[in-house]
């Protein structure tokens, strides 16, 4: 799937690793993505976390889509920091499944948490 995802390679966005229900993703900030602040666009960590969620939950082989997400930003972030998005299944439903996603610094600060809910439909990915 990050084979085929332009948005997330376009973001500068590695595939560190993914396994059943799990993700984790790493991507240098860039000056472009700072705000008027000269901090990181909130959109930013959100696409890296969002990422990581798709990722996962899509990693059992059945199509599924983000129906609700949430992020909560604890820290700043700026141009040159290193972030890594883990992505951990915290319920696989048959249609409903539930993901906790932490983004932190090289050196392992939270700067946000996301929460993700996905919809699993019936049909599985194409081998």
């Amino acid at each position: 799937m990050f084979d085929n995802d332009p948005f997330s390679q376009w973001m500068g966005m590695e595939l560190v690793s993914v396994g059943p229900g799990a993700c984790t993703l790493r991507m240098a900030v860039r000056d472009e993505m700072l705000n008027g602040f000269g901090v990181a666009h909130g959109g930013v960590t959100f696409s890296l976390a969002d990422s990581a969620f798709a990722f996962a939950c899509n990693s059992h082989g059945r199509h599924a889509v983000s129906i609700h997400c949430t992020i909560e930003h604890v820290a700043p972030v700026r141009a040159g920091d290193v972030l890594t998005a883990t992505a951990t299944e915290e319920n696989l439903g048959n249609n409903l499944s539930n993901y906790a996603i932490r983004i932190a610094r090289a050196d392992n600060t939270a700067v946000a948490f996301f929460r993700g809910i996905a919809y699993r439909k019936q049909r599985e990915w194409a081998q």
